[in-house]
């Protein structure tokens, strides 16, 4: 008896067990992979935490620096000025005197060395920028403008007329002055001009409490210079650091010689400033070291005086350009009033003006205005130099 062949109701039956059958087995894979996903993000995740822990456990390491190398051994110093003779782990090549080095906090054995050594973060204690002002923004010092440019402006834009002409350029110059003359706008303007990187730097900063760390510091200032070259340190108030030297028995007064005498040979000593230039300015050059101010250093000295009546008019028209005067202001009138005046005092009188007509509650500034401001500070001028002189008798 021959067997019956399946109906048609059978087999759409059986088509679809497989369906459902192979859904399932879908879901499950589909299941396995996700939970292999999520146990593959576990595992990364605790072996991440297991690696902060163990940073966590590290022992910290102390930073020293190398003062000798003597055979397999190194002379150490710490931070606290202490020295000690240690030994060092293999691997270490390079290692030269003046490197930093980690050092195991037990028995300060020297394990590696770091990629730098710089005792100070520099930037704390200058103030590098790109400065914006132009030769447009400084008025009434034509002569000393044109002085700079030569000694700084042109060396660094055009170094191969001085190696056709067959000689070096000057390191540096001195502004020096009355203050409020214009002495620092005139170091950001030749920077911006040369697009050089402007670095200040005030003297007594660079004196310091522990003995050679204001050599350092300079040192450490010149190298950034270097790197950051073409640049431009701008030593503002060099009198603090570089005033004559005379015998005197106390600890600061030498070690302020030694941060001298540390800039001296930066600026004129065996390696070479390259495309960095000096820009010293003090109000006192008669207290000054004839060391600092000779040729090979800071070989151009600048007087920058108060304006003359055409650079008051100069002065006065650049700080008067954004005010809005009354129509027939007369110029030239408030000019003659400011005859004497540094700088400054020009800027001061037009603020003090914008001032007078801001309690006025007016947009426009008047003559009277401009002559009140003068008067003003002719009068703060006149009070502080009675103060003075009542001061020191």
């Amino acid at each position: 008896m021959t067997p019956k062949a399946p109906t048609n109701g059978s087999t759409q039956v059986e088509g679809r067990e497989k369906e459902i059958l192979s859904s399932i087995i879908t879901g499950y894979s589909t299941d396995i992979q996700t939970l292999e996903d999520e146990n593959k993000l576990l595992k990364e995740t605790v072996n991440n935490l297991k690696k902060e822990m163990e940073k966590f456990q590290q022992t910290p390491l102390l930073v020293a620096e190398v003062k000798d190398l003597l055979e397999n051994n190194v002379l150490l110093r710490l931070n606290n000025g202490n020295e000690f003779y240690v030994g060092m782990a293999s691997g270490i090549k390079d290692l030269a005197p003046g490197d930093s080095v980690l050092v195991e906090q037990k028995n300060l054995t020297v394990l590696r060395k770091i990629p730098f050594s710089k005792t100070f973060n520099v930037e704390k204690f200058v103030i590098v920028e790109k400065p914006s002002i132009t030769w447009n923004e400084v008025g009434g010092l034509s002569l000393q403008a044109e002085e700079i440019r030569e000694v700084i402006e042109l060396p660094l834009k055009k170094p191969e007329l001085f190696k056709k002409v067959g000689i070096e350029p000057p390191k540096g110059i001195l502004l020096y002055g009355p203050p409020g003359t214009g002495k620092t706008l005139l170091a950001k303007a030749v920077a911006s001009a040369t697009d050089s990187t402007f670095i200040e730097v005030v003297g007594s900063e660079l004196v310091q409490k522990f003995i050679g760390e204001g050599a350092k510091l300079i040192k450490e200032i010149f190298q950034m210079a270097r790197e950051k070259a073409p640049s431009i340190i701008f030593i503002d108030e060099l009198d603090a650091l570089a005033s004559k030297r005379i015998d005197i028995g106390t600890s600061g007064e030498r070690e302020v010689q030694r941060t001298f005498m540390q800039l001296l040979s930066e600026i004129d000593g065996f390696k070479p400033l390259g495309n960095v230039k000096i820009v010293g300015c003090t109000n006192r050059k008669d207290i000054l070291d004839p060391a600092v101010l000779r040729p090979g250093r800071l070989d151009r000295l600048i007087k920058i005086d108060n304006p003359n009546i055409d650079g008051i008019k100069e002065i006065f028209k650049i700080h008067t350009k954004n005010m809005t005067l009354t129509k027939g202001f007369g110029a030239e009138k408030m000019c003659k009033l400011m005859e004497g005046f540094s700088g400054a005092e020009i800027k001061a009188s037009c603020t003090e003006a914008g001032y007078f007509a801001i309690r006025a509650s007016r947009f426009k500034v008047t003559e009277k205005d401009f002559k009140q401001a003068i008067a003003k500070v002719k009068r703060e001028e006149k009070l502080e130099g009675d103060d003075f002189m009542r001061m020191f008798g």
